[in-house]
């Protein structure tokens, strides 16, 4: 394999996930007396984690946390039952996303290294991708839990490089928000903005070095990028 890589995020670039992270959502929302939302209305949260789009939704419900204060206990036991229905349904709806399978193929024709990074878990992440026929394009995989730190910070970049033995210029980050982007202007590491993704901000807000509409697009700019 040539000494070149591509890393991606997961939730809403390589797969839209948000229908089945919001049916968990939906379903722990509802255990727990709060009423359950559209997917319009708490899409941008799905590549938040577990733990933050709880709050996030529950804070966004009329304030109902001022009238029924989720606890640290409670806000634990909610996330548990979040992972635990997520993990049973992981791949029920979750669809790859158009032009990525192509993309993937092109890319181990090249013999370029292929790594996911993450905030999901890593455990969540390497079922969710067996699931859906990804898993063997990838020469390493790193989650929330795989390192001692995730994005934004720029180290779950870097050392996935390093595991790799690839230099930050041969590398490049793909993402669908503010998270990836700021990981990746941290690391030094070229990275391309996908549209339709899970973010609440606008595109000219968010770093870029190259702004796509689909995996399409990357073919051309891979190349350039990496003197392929």
């Amino acid at each position: 394999m040539i000494n070149k890589a591509i890393l991606f995020d997961l939730d809403g670039t390589l797969v839209e996930t948000a229908p089945d992270l919001m049916d968990a959502h939906n379903h722990v929302m509802e255990k727990y007396g709060y009423k359950k939302k559209p997917l319009t209305d708490i899409r941008f949260l799905a590549g938040r984690g577990a733990a933050t789009m709880l709050l996030r939704s529950t804070d966004s419900q009329g304030n109902l946390t001022n009238q029924n204060k989720i606890d640290k206990q409670t806000h634990k036991e909610m996330t548990k039952d979040f992972m635990d229905y997520y993990a049973l349904n992981i791949s029920k709806t979750s669809v790859v996303n158009e032009g990525v399978i192509d993309f993937l193929k092109w890319c181990k024709e090249q013999n370029l290294h292929l790594a996911v990074c993450t905030n999901k878990m890593e455990y969540l992440t390497i079922k969710l991708l067996k699931e859906i026929k990804l898993y063997d394009y990838f020469d390493f995989i790193a989650g929330a839990d795989t390192f001692n730190y995730k994005k934004p910070d720029p180290q779950h970049i870097t050392s996935i490089l390093e595991i790799l033995n690839i230099p930050i210029e041969n590398s490049i980050m793909i993402g669908d928000s503010e998270t990836d982007a700021d990981a990746a202007k941290a690391a030094r590491v070229k990275f391309i903005l996908v549209k339709g993704g899970y973010t609440e901000k606008n595109y000219d807000q968010i770093f870029h070095d190259h702004l796509v509409d689909s995996f399409k697009e990357i073919k051309d700019l891979s190349k350039k990028i990496l003197s392929i």
